[in-house]
């Protein structure tokens, strides 16, 4: 089966007696324009996102007919999770981050990173209060000026700072 686009989110979709099928993904997939995966019940699924700035999120409907729903799943993984106590801070961690190029996740007031183990302590080191958790990534934060211009340029952080005093 090939997909080119999502057809929906499991949030605003009537299931009524459809069968979930979960396409498992880590979140460093969740990017990929291109990939072949296989559902927990064991369809082969072929992705092939043409457009760029498509992505996978938590509970996206890939196929959908009269007997089951195929539904993405990010996996949890290990995190470092930083919980700022000001504004300052956590713009401040958050320029820290993304000036290594780290994806960023911000989810339940948190700032989430994919754990390794000398950001960790670099993090401790700085002073920020943080934590090792095992949970999803769902939320990546959109930081990056997009590389083609029209393409959901408006959605990028870079794109609404910039924009702020307009």
């Amino acid at each position: 089966m090939i997909i080119n686009e999502v057809t929906g989110n499991l949030k605003e979709f009537d299931l009524g007696n459809r069968i979930i099928d979960l396409l498992e993904i880590e979140w460093f997939e969740s990017t990929k324009r291109i990939q072949r995966k296989k559902t927990k019940r064991g369809d082969d699924i072929a992705i092939k996102f043409l457009k760029e700035g498509q992505r996978l999120r938590q509970d996206d409907i890939l196929y959908a007919d009269d007997q089951k729903v195929i539904v993405v799943a990010i996996l949890p993984c290990d995190a470092i999770a930083v919980k700022p106590t000001t504004l300052l801070e956590m713009g401040s961690v958050c320029y820290e981050i993304g000036n290594k190029h780290l994806p960023m996740f911000i989810q339940n007031d948190e700032v989430l990173v994919p754990f390794e183990e000398p950001i960790f302590k670099w993090l401790s080191a700085s002073g920020y209060k943080t934590e090792k958790i095992h949970t999803q990534l769902t939320n990546l934060l959109n930081s990056t000026v997009q590389p083609h211009g029209s393409h959901n340029e408006s959605s990028s952080l870079f794109f609404k700072i910039m924009n702020i005093g307009k």
